[in-house]
Parts: structure tokens; sequence; C-alpha cells
């Protein structure tokens, strides 16, 4: 539910705060006080694009804020699908800058206008006189006629199977395709593959060659200057090592007179004798190098297959035409055993449609029977609001199931994820008169009457979002506007309400009364809002009753609409 409403620099309005109860809240106020204002401004915390031009002080941005209570709403998904801080007490904040730039946050997490919108749909039903809102959705009755048969485990169950049958479906298709082209491609596959297996490719062997070809491409001067390196560590008269051992005898001579000398001698033979290997390897490698023009030429064959080869494939790597040559051997697995697999996965689907197909008719059995209940409730309620030549009918229509062709995956028309039933509701709001689809056949008053008695049928078998209704009072009054006032009432046993109105039968029935009006008394005019204590209201009832200056008799009649 909506907890709190804060609303800075919007329209009339500078600086607000509502807290709002539990139950049937109502806002009162004369027309052009601001009441529609503050539904603007509600709505931008549910996502609806702003304008700038309608800020209060363009100098200042404008910042909207709601805090939700939304533990009963079954939310976390929502939350987890957008990365989203779930909190059991939950944040909506809006922030519009002057010149149009606007931001969004839920639970000072950024979000986008869309993400915004999608959870604001799901905390908050603005209806209005002028808006069917989604009373001629499908999903909207179907979720009517769901509330009241309480199937929500059953739901949930044949909508993960659904899931799943959908995602084997195509899986299936994708198979299909696939072993098609790869049955039609087949000889070109084995021709690649056969080219590559039999090169006897191995990942780092391109860069072997390559070296070992510049090794033998200069052999001579690798030879010759492993020779002088040699000469001159080892085998000339004045050779490195001759010259270090002479200096090691020096230092033997010098040890008995510095101890430091020692270390420094024995460090020096320890050089000699890493020296003395560094030589020894270097003639062997000396003697290993030399001139090989025939295994020259075998490299240079092998580096120009592989080269031919990458050209061919457009690749630069061995690496990369090895996993060309797996993914051309899954490709020919694909051709060869394909059918086996694509067979496989038919049954399995079978398996699967007759599990939703069971799960299905239980959903549609169980909406079956609750159909009846609802068009009487719903009836029954909107006599007591004055329509009583309203007729309703809703309309069950279940679809067929086929069993795929052979080359035919997509055929789960027959199933949707709400199951195998199309409903849809027919109404009239007079006797004698065709039923028909809703918006066709009544008008924006027995439409919001109409979603009223729905609601509230709704509201005693599962948690709705808050609920505002703008002005739907419009047109009724008298025993009428009682019944209306009741049913919202009853309403709000199970659900936040929110209800603008200039009726006092309906404004005497909330439990919580806020009076919208206008501030004068400085130089600039503010829109401004109050909850009203119980002599408040009994004045404000009777003004709505009377007049500006009601009599006693007006306010003894607000008080008994009070006690009622």
């Amino acid at each position: 539910m909506l907890q709190k409403l804060s609303i800075n620099n919007y329209a009339l309005i500078d600086n607000l705060e509502i807290s709002f109860d539990g139950g049937l809240n109502i806002l009162t106020g004369e027309t052009g006080a601001g009441k529609s204002i503050i539904l603007g401004a509600l709505s931008l915390i549910l996502g609806q694009r702003a304008e700038s031009r309608y800020f209060f002080n363009q100098q200042k941005k404008c910042v909207i804020e709601g805090t939700f209570k939304i533990g009963a709403f079954h939310l976390k998904h929502f939350f987890e699908d957008n990365d989203l801080d779930y909190e059991a007490e939950t944040v909506l904040r809006r922030e519009i800058s002057a010149d149009g730039k606007s931001r969004a946050f839920v639970n000072d997490t950024p979000v986008n206008l869309n993400s915004l919108k999608a959870l604001g749909e799901k905390l908050i039903d603005i209806h209005s006189q002028h808006a069917t809102l989604e009373i001629n959705d499908p999903e909207f009755q179907l979720l009517v006629v769901d509330a009241v048969a309480k199937h929500d485990d059953l739901l949930d169950d044949y909508r993960t199977k659904f899931r799943a049958y959908k995602k084997s479906t195509s899986k299936l298709q994708q198979l299909i395709e696939e072993s098609d082209k790869a049955k039609a491609d087949l000889d070109y596959y084995q021709f690649q593959f056969d080219e590559l297996e039999k090169t006897e490719l191995s990942a780092d062997e391109q860069e072997l060659l390559e070296q070992e070809l510049y090794s033998l491409n200069n052999a001579g001067e690798i030879k010759r200057n492993l020779q002088g390196a040699f000469y001159l560590m080892e085998d000339g008269e004045a050779s490195a090592i001759i010259q270090l051992r002479e200096a090691g005898h020096q230092l033997l001579s010098l040890e008995k007179f510095n101890p430091q000398i020692a270390d420094l001698h024995q460090r020096l033979n320890s050089t000699v004798i890493e020296l003395k290997d560094i030589a020894a390897e270097i003639e062997t490698i000396e003697q290993r190098t030399h001139t090989n023009e025939a295994r020259a030429e075998e490299v240079n064959a092998r580096l120009s297959l592989i080269y031919v080869l990458q050209k061919k494939h457009r690749v630069n790597t061995n690496a990369e035409l090895l996993q060309l040559q797996d993914e051309l051997s899954d490709k020919i697995q694909q051709a060869v055993f394909g059918d086996e697999a694509i067979e496989k996965l038919k049954l399995q689907l079978e398996t699967d449609k007759n599990e939703l197909e069971k799960l299905a008719g239980q959903l549609s059995a169980n909406r079956k029977k609750v159909i009846p209940a609802i068009e009487k409730q719903v009836l029954e309620t909107l006599a007591e609001m004055g329509m009583s030549n309203s007729n309703l009918k809703i309309e069950q229509v279940v679809r067929k199931s086929e069993v795929p062709e052979v080359r035919k995956t997509e055929n789960t028309e027959s199933f949707t994820k709400n199951g195998i039933d199309d409903i849809k509701f027919l109404f009239t709001a007079n006797k004698g008169h065709a039923l028909s689809e809703m918006s066709k056949v009544a008008s924006g008053g027995e439409l919001s009457r109409l979603m009223l008695s729905i609601k509230s049928l709704i509201a005693q078998n599962t948690a709705l979002p808050t609920i505002i209704f703008d002005e739907i009072d419009t047109g009724v009054s008298g025993e009428v506007a009682n019944q209306v006032g009741q049913i919202m009432e009853k309403l709000a046993s199970n659900l936040q309400v929110i209800t603008i109105t200039h009726l006092p039968q309906i404004a005497s029935k909330g439990q919580s009364h806020y009076f919208v009006y206008k501030d004068d008394e400085a130089a600039t005019t503010y829109t401004r809002i109050k909850q009203l204590n119980r002599e408040e209201r009994i004045l404000e009832i009777a003004k709505m009753l009377s007049g500006d200056k009601p009599g006693e008799s007006a306010l003894q009649n607000a008080r008994e609409l009070l006690a009622c």
C-alpha cells in the first residue's frame, strides 16, 4: 500500500507530504483546488513522462517520492529480474530538472522509466470515470476468473511446464533446421573435415616451425657467432676463464691478510664454474648447428600448407583451424545422427504436452465452475449501485489441441501461458439490449461502477495493489451514491482505497479524510492538504451537502452520515 507521498515543486505544490492509512482514504476539495495535481505528481513515480512546464519553480528540480508497503504482493521475482534490492518497504523516487531531464530510483537504485512503470502498475491502479483501464483486456478478465478460482499453485505449476515446453519446441525446431542444413551440406563438410584431419595439425606447430625455419636460414651466422663467443670465453690464449682463474690465484695469496678476500675468492670461483657451463652449452649448440637445406625445404612446405589452409578458411592460427575442424565434426554428426535426437525430443515433447493438457484441463474446469458465481455476484453488486437492469455473461472458449506434424513444431497455439481458455466478458447495462464487449455498451459512469464491483470481488480473493478512484461517482446521487460508498468501504477491508469524491455519502465512509485547498494568503497561490479531524469532517461533509455556510440541519445530517 501507499504509506507516504512527498511532492516538491510540482504545479501549484511547493512542498507537500501526505501519509495514507491502509483502508478507505477520502480526498475532497473544491474543483481546481489541486486534487488532480496530486494524482499527476503520483503518476510521475509510476513512470509517466514529465514536462518541465508543470514546475512550480523553474529554477529548482521537481522531486516526487512515494513509500510503499509491498510485502503481500509477491514481487521478489520482479526485483530479482530487474536487478533491484527488494525491501518490504520500498521507496520510488523521481527527480526532474527544469530542462526536462529525468532520473528515477527504486530504493535508491537508478532505473529507467519502463522499469519504473512496470513496478508502478503492480503497486497503484488509478481509475477514473473516463478510463476503462484494463476492464476490456482479456488478460484482466482471465485474472478475475482465476482470482475467484483460487488456483494460484496450479497456475504456477502450469506456467513453469509451459515455459519448458515452449523452450523444447524451439529447440526441436532448431534441431530440425540444423539437421536439414547439415544433410544438404554433408559432402562439403566431409571434404573440408577430411582435408583438415589429414593435415594432422597441432595448436603450437606453426610457431615452432617458423622458429626452426628462421634458425635454419641463419645457421651460418649463428655458428660463427657461437664459435667466437666460445673462443673468447675459453678457447683463446687470453680467454675470460683463463684470466679469471689467474685473478683467483692472486686473491688466494691475499686471504691471510683479510677474511673478506676469502669470500670474494669463493664468489669468483663460482663465477668461473658458471662460465665454464655456459661455454660448454655454447659449444654443444654450435656443434649441433649446421646448414640443412633439405630440412628447410621440408619446413617451408609444411608452413606453406598451413598458410594456405588459414587463408582458405579466413583464420590466422592453427588453434582456429582446429576449432573449425571440431565444428565440422559436429555438423557431420548432426547430419548422421540428427534424426535420432529429433525423434527423442519429439517423444519427450509428447509426454510434456500430455502433462500440459492435464494441468490446462484442471485450470479450465476450475474456471468453468466459478464463472456462474462471478456473474451472479457482479450483477448483485451492480444492482446495489442502481444498475439492476444489467446483464453479464462470461464466455469461456476452450482451445483445441492438435498433434504436431512431423516437420512442424510451432504448434503450441492451443496452449498459452494461462492455459487453453479464452475468456470474454460480455455486458449490457440496459434491459432488452444485446450483450456485447463492455466498452461498446456502457458509459463511463457505468464502466466505473462495473469496475468497482469487479474489483470488490477480486479483493475478496487475492491481494491487489492500491486502487485510486478519481471521481468515478460522477452521475450518481442519493441512495445509489450511498451504496457506492458502502461497496468502497467493503473493498477497503481487503486493500487500500484512495478516492477523490464530491459526494458526501462517499466521503463519510472513509477511515481517513483529506481536504485539498488553495492557499491564497501569500503573494503566490499554493495547493495545500490537511487531514481532517472529526469536527472538521462534519463541517466539510455539511458543506458538501448544502454549501459554504451549512445550517444546523446540514451539520446534523453530516453527523448522521459519519455515524453510519
